[in-house]
């Protein structure tokens, strides 16, 4: 599906302050899509990952469809020394803007060589899901892309419906942990890097809005509105990083783009990679808490993990002291946000796996 690119200004100040408060961290170029519907890729020779091909691990391109009936398209992992016994499963999603080829895919690949049946998705809106208008997020809708994920993993032939976990990874990790808590088929839940992105739109990062700042930036966002309506244009777009770190020493930004803008992370259908999100998508986080119920996780387990040196370690810190046990919070010492996305020798994954074995046997 072909995709109309347009520059915005990323030295624009307003745009790249409204992406750092989305707490989306991402983007150079505005694109806009005509797809309604998902574009299904076929399957294929190419590996289209940000990481290399397991061959421990057997792959497929998966569709499924949400209650609101968007179609969403995920890659589904399954360990090629697996037997016949139905696997315990997780639903993998994240970061927020990324795509499953980058940090979610990474995770359900490695969490498949363990013993998994492993599904990283896109969700609404985003890379080869569907959804119109195009790179737009919701709680609601994204939090029940997680459970969308868990009905593909409960009705597979490979999947023991009683075992289903989730991970999410940076925004979809706050997703995760409220589609947790009313999901009680969810039997436990791990998050990396986790923002909450009610809490990050609504009052800034540590809190720092103020109530005329948040009430200007809801006028804007209000007025934008009638300008998205009166067009044929697809919605504006918020903008974000520029191209080069020419200028630049905020340390947020220059660790987003050593992700997002490099050969570590790029890829060509990721948000953060090569665009950005719809000016108007903070309006529901801000007026939408999520983790309003995250104590309802329990009795089922959660495992928050973040870097020591993270700018987003405060939102675990705070999701576990909310959490109700039983609830840990694993802290990696030297780790940044970005970290957690990719680097195999920092990411915990043999707790994860430890995590995942103990609470869904």
């Amino acid at each position: 599906m072909s995709t109309a690119n347009t520059p915005t200004d990323p030295e624009n100040p307003a745009r790249r302050n409204l992406l750092i408060a989305s707490g989306t961290g991402a983007a150079a170029l505005a694109i806009a899509s005509l797809s309604a519907e998902a574009t299904l890729a076929q399957a294929t020779a190419n590996w289209d990952k940000t990481f290399p091909e397991s061959d421990r691990v057997d792959h497929r391109k998966v569709s499924f469809t949400n209650r609101y009936g968007i179609a969403l398209v995920g890659d589904f992992y399954l360990p090629k020394d697996r037997g016949d016994a139905p696997l315990p499963a997780l639903a993998v999603a994240g970061p927020f803007g990324a795509v499953k080829e980058q940090a979610a895919g990474l995770y359900a690949q490695e969490m498949a060589e363990r013993g998994f049946a492993t599904l990283a998705f896109d969700p609404s809106y985003i890379g080869e899901s569907g959804g119109m208008p195009r790179y737009v997020a919701s709680p609601d809708i994204n939090t029940e892309d997680f459970m969308a994920a868990v009905d593909f993993l409960g009705l597979n032939a490979a999947v023991d419906r009683t075992r289903i976990g989730l991970i999410g990874i940076c925004g979809f990790g706050g997703m995760a942990l409220n589609a947790t808590a009313p999901d009680k088929r969810v039997k436990a839940v791990a998050v990396t890097s986790m923002y909450d992105m009610s809490r990050v739109n609504a009052q800034g990062y540590y809190d720092a809005m103020t109530d005329e700042q948040r009430a200007e930036t809801l006028a804007a966002m209000s007025l934008q509105r009638w300008e998205d309506a009166a067009s044929d244009d697809a919605p504006k777009l918020a903008g974000g990083l520029p191209d080069t770190l020419d200028g630049i020493d905020d340390p947020v930004i220059t660790m987003y783009h050593g992700y997002y803008k490099t050969d570590r992370g790029y890829h060509s259908r990721s948000l953060n990679s090569n665009g950005g999100w719809n000016v108007t998508s903070p309006m529901s986080f801000m007026n939408m808490p999520l983790l309003t119920y995250i104590d309802e996780i329990s009795p089922r387990p959660a495992l928050l993990i973040a870097g020591s040196d993270a700018h987003s370690r405060y939102l675990s810190e705070d999701a576990y002291a909310a959490a109700a046990e039983p609830k840990e919070l694993m802290i990696i010492d030297g780790a940044d946000h970005c970290d957690l996305y990719d680097q195999k020798d920092i990411i915990p994954f043999d707790r994860l796996q430890s995590f995942f074995e103990g609470h869904l046997a």
